[in-house]
């Protein structure tokens, strides 16, 4: 028989199914928020009581008041049954039941009695007895079943009772429901609605705004417009106020004195003002929210009913927070409009003189009808300097609607997009724009001068830090024209140009380059003749979209017209991205020679730039010349500073891309660690921003990654968890295709990897992942040399070879070096010299892994050519090197190696290994391949003297005296 189970709820069904089944009696307490799913839990349990008799009830908010009210109907069907109690029992149970109330020298004889009456009704079979809301009905009824639910045991009666917390019926079994999981949300959404799914960001916004609650969840799926579920439509703010679960908070919020409600309706909007991340408390300002309830004549004490309820938390005196953010937002949608502006003037003026200048702008907006420009203008000003971009988008989202200049209104909502875009929230952004377009119609596309005189590329482009102005163009938000005339064309075609460069920005980050690249290069050419800063942006925007495709032969295209858009005297981040357009593409055409030096100017451009002029765009720009022209620590330092700024500003659209070229500069300093985790990071950001097309990057780094350590489950887990997502050609494609790749040399498949790694990019037509088929060219190298096909990889090599000698990096030079003593004949002299030559030229400081993978390398080299004693050195310092960092297979096949040639390397003694701790196994493992104690405790962020301690332990414990020793029992 198929077991039904409710949506995210199979832990709860299960135990319930657990209670009906057993011969003995229990009782549980499923507590949780309106619209958690406890009535359709206790459904679900009168549908599979599997012939137990039902006894049904629930609370009653109209019966509170009466004792005893909601006993009497839970017992009614079996009233007739109490004759068999004692006389005493059936006496008080009669007087509480109809009305004539218990003393409380009676209350243990009527629990008693209650207790055998249930008794003797389960003698013609057992009972399930439930009783739904049980803290919304009389006190005397939650007391007399709390003491039941605790001696039930003994007889074959199962009680289900649920409330909205477990103060409800203490020490009885309880189970809090929990706010359903993402997947579980998104399952319900779509069978609630049969039918084409909603785009992934609908899903996740509609997600987001249920806060896991289930009949939120409904109830925003049954009331959605078609616009609203495809995603071209505005998502509402909160689930509906005249769907189920807006009416059970409007009967909760009834039952509350007035002056509680109106304290919480206070609380919940100026909880509001401060952003919190989804799933977390709402807190609650205490001084904003004290000093308006003494203006009410009220306190915080006016909420003790509201806690009562669990609607609210009272924490620190005068404070309070929302434990469950559907709550505030409920409370806050249910109320009346007079009691919501009430609310929000009197939060108003209890902001005067505070400094909290946009929250209280906020609060005069939202109780302000019609236009009031004076209003938008300080919302405007205000918002500039907040650092929090969705309370920013939300203040210019607000002056665009109370704007009575049209054009002035469109720039501010397209401001709005862009801060929301910033703050990680594209489906907001999305909205925003797709409500622009509904209440402008197209725009207009050409200008003449501003009414000030000025260019749209003059003005202020980004709100200023609080140190300064930002420079222009780099967070392409629209003029700032708060206090000026605006009406005019050219107004509207700026702000025209700027909504179709963050549309071409969202397609880049969250679809497919191949529909941002025309976007985008749209945007350029509409801006290119009122504001040329924003025009530049736009075009490096479509550099990286073509870079991302794979389309390299079209990045000449943006190249020529970046040119176009140069001037003498342009600002420091303007001359760093032009030179870089110029760099990359000249670099793309295989002319190092040229683009070298432009890319290395625009690298010290970066570490120049001061003030205002530092942005995240213009360090991402810096640190992307820095990896091109293989200056790694400065790269590292540049998107660093980029990851940093990006976040002190709020800037949560910018981080992915920081952090994937942080990631980059890490790898190649041989960080692989610290790579992952930057990559993960990124991962965790770009998913929760909504760049789906960054997240596939940083899935595809992390499978290269894994994969260049030999972690076969971790690398196949994240090329599946990319799946199909990936367009053939595109970036994250092409880092997939070569982590497998590597996979496959790995594992001595060299064939298969070499045809991977050869269709990373096809040299002379401009198309492929150049840039990454530049990185993989090593193992290609490798894989085609082992399969005896070393004219596959020589086309590839000579553009490694091109690129790396353009480079001062002794790395990367160490690398061809490496390929060619791969390449030339076995056992030539030849060989011999490209491989000391790679050693001579791999740090010492840096990039340990890929020194040991040469002396590997040449050491297998040597073996196979007869040369045993010379290859065992350099298999040695391999091995340890590898044992270092933690690269076990890497480690077993060096040890392989060192076998063949000879030496006598044994498996660990697993008896030894059993009686060290995992911290004292990995230092002996290092101490056993030849580490001092010192880099032991380098490598392991110890001190040295920890490590003298944990290694005389280690000794004392498998009763060896020294390191030969230690070697001989771990192998």
């Amino acid at each position: 028989m198929q077991i039904e189970v409710l949506r995210g709820r199979q832990g709860e069904c299960r135990e319930i199914r657990s209670l009906l089944a057993a011969p003995a009696g229990g009782a549980l307490l499923l507590h949780g928020e309106p619209g958690a799913g406890r009535t359709a839990l206790l459904a679900y349990a009168h549908r599979h009581r599997a012939g137990r008799r039902l006894l049904a009830a629930a609370g009653l908010a109209d019966e509170a008041m009466l004792p005893y009210a909601g006993l009497q109907r839970l017992l009614d069907p079996v009233l007739d049954r109490a004759h068999a109690l004692p006389e005493r029992q059936r006496q008080v149970l009669r007087d509480a039941l109809t009305g004539e109330g218990c003393p409380d020298r009676d209350q243990l004889i009527l629990s008693h009695a209650v207790l055998g009456l249930l008794a003797e009704a389960a003698h013609d079979g057992p009972l399930l007895c439930t009783m739904d809301d049980l803290d919304a009905g009389d006190t005397p009824t939650v007391r007399v079943l709390t003491f039941v639910a605790r001696r039930l045991p003994q007889l074959p009666v199962v009680l289900l009772l649920t409330a909205g917390n477990d103060t409800a019926a203490q020490a009885i079994p309880g189970r809090r429901l929990l706010p359903l999981d993402p997947s579980d949300s998104l399952a319900l959404l779509t069978a609630r609605r049969p039918g084409p799914p909603p785009p992934e960001p609908v899903l996740a916004a509609l997600t987001t705004l249920a806060a896991g609650n289930p009949q939120a969840l409904v109830d925003l799926a049954d009331t959605l417009t078609p616009g609203q579920w495809c995603g071209t439509e505005p998502l509402p703010a909160a689930p509906p106020t005249d769907g189920t679960l807006g009416r059970t908070y409007r009967a909760l919020l009834a039952r509350l004195p007035r002056d509680t409600q109106g304290a919480l309706l206070l609380a919940a909007i100026a909880a509001a003002d401060l952003a919190t991340p989804t799933g977390r408390a709402a807190a609650v300002d205490p001084v904003t929210l004290g000093r308006a309830l003494r203006a009410t004549g009220s306190g915080v004490e006016a909420l003790v009913p509201a806690e009562a309820a669990g609607l609210i938390r009272i924490t620190t005196p005068g404070g309070a927070e929302f434990p469950r953010p559907l709550a505030r937002s409920m409370i806050e949608a249910t109320a009346s409009v007079t009691a919501r502006r009430d609310a929000h003037l009197l939060l108003a003026a209890a902001l005067d003189g505070t400094g909290s200048r946009l929250r209280r702008a906020l609060h005069r907006a939202a109780a302000t009808d019609g236009d009031d420009p004076a209003l938008a203008a300080e919302l405007e000003d205000a918002a500039a300097a907040h650092q929090d971009r969705s309370v920013a988008a939300t203040a210019l989202a607000r002056a665009a609607e109370l704007s009575d200049d049209p054009a002035l209104a469109t720039a501010r909502q397209v401001t709005a997009a862009r801060y929301a875009w910033q703050a990680g929230q594209p489906e907001r952004a999305h909205a925003l724009l797709h409500h622009l377009a509904d209440t402008t119609g197209p725009l207009p596309h050409q200008a003449p001068p501003t009414p000030t005189g000025r260019s749209a590329a003059s003005l202020p482009m980004t709100p200023p830090a609080p140190t300064g102005r930002s420079a222009p163009g780099l967070s392409m938000t629209p003029p700032s024209l708060a206090g000026r005339s605006a009406a005019g064309p050219q107004v509207t075609a700026a702000t025209a140009g700027l909504a179709e460069l963050l549309r071409g920005e969202m397609h880049l980050r969250c679809g497919r380059a191949s529909t941002a690249l025309p976007t985008l290069l749209a945007a350029a050419t509409t801006l290119a003749d009122v504001d040329r800063e924003s025009a530049l942006v736009a075009l490096v925007r479509a550099g990286e979209a073509v870079c991302f495709s794979g389309d390299h032969y079209r990045y000449g295209e943006v190249a020529r017209r970046v040119q176009a858009l140069r001037r003498d005297g342009d600002p420091p981040w303007a001359d760093l991205l032009t030179t870089l357009v110029a760099g990359v593409a000249a670099t793309l055409r295989g002319e190092h020679a040229h683009g070298g030096p432009l890319l290395r100017r625009a690298v010290a451009l970066g570490g120049r730039l001061r003030g205002a002029a530092v942005t995240p765009t213009a360090l991402t720009g810096a640190a992307a010349a820095g990896l091109l022209v293989a200056v790694d620590a400065a790269a590292y330092r540049l998107a660093e500073d980029a990851v940093d700024l990006a976040t002190d500003r709020g800037e949560v659209s910018l981080l992915p891309r920081a952090l994937e070229l942080r990631a980059m500069s890490e790898y190649w300093l041989g960080r692989h660690d610290a790579a992952a985790k930057s990559c993960q990071e990124g991962l965790r950001v770009a998913r929760a921003a909504g760049q789906h097309a960054t997240a596939g990057v940083h899935l595809g780094l992390l499978a290269v990654l894994s994969a260049v350590r030999a972690d076969h489950d971790a690398c196949l887990g994240h090329v599946a968890e990319l799946g199909d997502t990936a367009a053939p050609g595109s970036r994250p494609y092409a880092l997939a295709q070569w982590a497998l790749g590597v996979l496959d040399l790995v594992d001595g498949r060299y064939a298969d990897a070499a045809d991977r790694l050869a269709t990373l990019a096809r040299p002379g037509t401009g198309r492929g992942q150049v840039l990454v088929q530049v990185m993989a060219t090593p193992h290609l190298v490798e894989a085609a040399a082992h399969d005896g096909r070393p004219a596959r990889a020589r086309a590839a090599l000579a553009v490694f070879d091109r690129w790396a000698g353009s480079t001062a990096s002794p790395l990367r030079r160490a690398l061809s070096a490496r390929c060619h003593a791969l390449l030339a004949p076995r056992g030539s002299a030849e060989a011999e010299e490209h491989f000391d030559r790679a050693l001579c030229l791999h740090p010492a400081d840096a990039a340990t892994f890929e020194r040991a993978r040469t002396e590997l390398l040449y050491g297998r080299e040597l073996r196979r050519n007869r040369r045993p004693r010379d290859a065992r050195d350099h298999l040695h310092r391999a091995r340890q090197t590898f044992v270092l960092l933690g690269a076990d297979v890497w480690a077993r096949q060096t040890t392989v190696e060192l076998r063949a040639a000879g030496e006598s390397v044994g498996t660990p003694d697993r008896q030894a290994v059993r009686l060290l701790t995992g911290q004292q196994l990995r230092i002996a493992q290092l101490v056993a391949a030849g580490a001092t104690n010192r880099e032991v405790a380098t490598q392991m962020f110890l001190s040295t003297r920890t490590i003298d301690h944990h290694l005389r332990n280690i000794y004392h414990r498998l009763g060896i005296r020294s390191r030969t020793e230690l070697a001989r029992a771990l192998g």
